[in-house]
């Protein structure tokens, strides 16, 4: 297995791609590694352990790419740079393909990572204070989470936006008077020492240490939660021999148990 850490600029990506691309000409895309772009935690970490206890005996050369934003994993997709990635949910994607045009594939989930409220400071969300602080994802899916976690938590009330994602403009009331501000959803966990409380991202909160069963303050639900991670493919690739390979790798019972015993609930198999 080849493994390569993206930066976050998109050349510095590209370079470390290219520099692991020249294959032999004459070989078949079957004959090829896959390349998958993935987040570091908690994605790239179960895609090893598909490569290193899997693939080989499935016949697959897996090489796994790590980005830290989520931006640059569907730029790369895009341009043929990847063949997968895996670390988006179907809001994000829908979002980044109306937004940037992108022509993908979604395909069966691979699990949840629940968002949650973290504090350095308190240990209850009934002690908020008056003209609390409050520090959310800046990118519209995921801000949208936090917001309606928020909610159900009593702390902000909505405008019915339909269908549409609700944004900060749609906080009606604020019982304890809640000054959101919004941050890029890999930084949230560094905002912590300078807000009351932060609503991180599953995989962010595993980088910074957090135990979301035991440190967060609340959970979103599991159940029913449409933010599934999943893989995702540029369409009309959903047939190489490669992705169907690891899809299947990535929903056996090994996969699951490894995500169980590993994350202890901060990551939850999605089937």
């Amino acid at each position: 297995m080849r493994s390569r850490s993206a930066l976050l600029l998109a050349a510095s990506a590209m370079t470390v791609l290219a520099a692991c691309g020249g294959g032999d000409p004459q070989l078949s895309a079957a004959d090829e590694p896959l390349r998958v772009g993935a987040s570091p935690v908690p994605h790239a970490e179960i895609l090893r352990h598909v490569d290193e206890q899997l693939a080989a005996d499935a016949g697959l050369d897996l090489e796994i790419v790590e980005f830290t934003d989520y931006v640059q994993p569907n730029v790369a997709l895009d341009d043929g740079s990847l063949d997968a990635n895996y670390f988006q949910t179907v809001p994000y994607l829908e979002e980044q393909e109306a937004s940037a045009g992108y022509d993908f594939t979604a395909l069966a989930p691979v699990h949840i990572e629940p968002l949650g409220i973290y504090s350095s400071s308190l240990t209850d969300l009934a002690a908020l204070p008056e003209g609390a602080t409050v520090a959310i994802p800046n990118d519209p899916t995921n801000a949208a989470r936090a917001l309606r976690l928020l909610e159900a938590n009593g702390l902000v009330t909505l405008a019915d936006t339909g269908d549409a994602a609700p944004t900060s403009l749609d906080v009606q009331d604020s019982p304890k008077g809640l000054q959101i501000s919004e941050v890029e959803a890999a930084q949230v966990p560094r905002s912590l020492a300078d807000v009351d409380i932060a609503v991180i991202n599953g995989n962010y909160a595993i980088e910074a240490d957090l135990v979301p069963a035991e440190d967060a303050l609340a959970l979103e639900e599991a159940e029913g939660n449409p933010n599934a991670n999943l893989l995702v493919v540029r369409t009309g690739d959903e047939d190489d021999e490669r992705i169907q390979q690891l899809e299947g790798l990535l929903h056996s019972d090994e996969v699951r148990q490894f995500i169980e015993q590993t994350y202890q609930g901060a990551v939850i198999p999605a089937f």
